[in-house]
Formats: structure tokens, C-alpha cells, sequence
């Protein structure tokens, strides 16, 4: 193991660094931009054999610029594939059942943005059943507000998935200075050297 002046800690401070510049370019919009970044630091982190924490976070960094750039199809069938795998794994920690329960939610948020309320409910209580209760506020509430047959407006949604912390990024949480961006498309990569 190389220590933070090496090789493996360029690798991680780079794919940290690639991240948080995400981060700001999706808090100022720019989401093409901050999947750009999220994706390579996906990549980087695998690479550098990082530990999967990091994977998991730059995993919901881009599911949630996904979700709030309006593409609810491609984010739903990232939440299946992603239920269908963890639907295979023995959940022995609590974090795992979280993980599990988290994409669940996602799903039954995709799911209530595209008006399938009912399928939305179903997933809402199958997280709570997979995380446990008290893990995922946002499920509870949104299941039982389905459950009575209120209608969740978008406003509604959004202001409930701001209430309960739903979302990774905050502009209150960013760390510009640790921020680094890729050079454009087409320009030569940074290097972990």
C-alpha cells in the first residue's frame, strides 16, 4: 500500500477530486458536465482498486443528476438491474440491507415521477421491509401518504426528498478546493502519476 504521495493516493485524491468537481458542476446545472466527471470517477476508483464505498457514492452521484435531469427511464432500469443484483447477495450488515432499501426508494421514486402510483407504493414498503424501519424517512412518509390516496405533486416529492436528506449533493457540503476537472472532450486525461 502506497502512502498519500504515491501512486495509489494520486489515484484516490484524482478520482475524489474528479468527484467533487461533479458535484459543482451539477449544483450550477450542468449536468453533462457532472456525469462526465461522476463516470470517470467511477472508472478511477475501480481502476485503483479503491474501496467500494466510493464506487456506491459515485454510483448515487449519478443516478441523482439523472433523476434531477429528467431521465427517470434510464434511472429506473439502473434501480432494477441494481435490485436484481442485490437480491442475490446475503445482506449480513445493516449498511448492505440500507444500500439495498436505498435503490429500492429510488425505484419507487422513479416510479411516482412517472405516475405508476400504485407499482410506487409497492417498492416504497418493500425498502422499508429491506432496510428496516426508521432507515428510509422518505419511504415511510411517501408510502403513507399513497397509502391514504393523497396526491404527491412533484413539489410535494421534492420537498419531502429535501426534508429527509434524500439527495447526495448540497451546495452547503462542496468542497471547491478539492475540486479538479477534466480537460474537454477529446483532450488528454489526467494521470494518477
Amino acid at each position: 500500500m502506497a502512502d498519500a504521495t504515491g501512486r495509489k493516493g494520486n489515484a484516490h485524491m484524482l478520482h475524489l477530486s474528479l468527484a467533487e468537481h461533479g458535484k459543482l458542476c451539477l449544483v450550477k446545472g450542468d449536468t453533462p458536465e457532472a456525469l462526465r466527471h461522476f463516470r470517470e470517477a467511477i472508472r478511477l476508483s475501480v481502476s485503483a482498486r479503491a474501496p467500494e464505498v466510493f464506487f456506491r457514492h459515485y454510483t448515487h452521484c449519478v443516478l441523482e443528476a439523472l433523476e434531477k435531469s429528467g431521465a427517470y427511464d434510464e434511472v429506473l432500469e439502473y434501480c432494477r438491474r441494481a435490485d436484481e443484483h442485490y437480491a442475490t447477495v446475503e445482506k449480513t450488515s445493516a449498511l448492505l440491507r440500507k444500500d439495498h432499501g436505498t435503490i429500492v426508494e429510488r425505484l419507487g421514486v422513479m416510479l411516482l415521477l412517472l405516475d405508476r402510483r400504485n407499482e410506487a407504493r409497492d417498492a416504497f414498503t418493500r425498502a422499508i421491509d429491506i432496510a428496516g424501519e426508521g432507515a428510509l424517512p422518505l419511504s415511510e412518509a411517501l408510502v403513507a401518504w399513497l397509502q391514504r390516496g393523497m396526491l404527491v405533486t412533484v413539489e410535494r416529492l421534492r420537498q419531502q426528498q429535501r426534508r429527509h436528506a434524500y439527495f447526495t449533493i448540497d451546495a452547503k457540503h462542496l468542497q471547491p478546493e478539492l475540486a479538479r476537472a477534466l480537460p474537454p472532450d477529446g483532450a488528454r486525461a489526467p494521470t494518477m502519476a
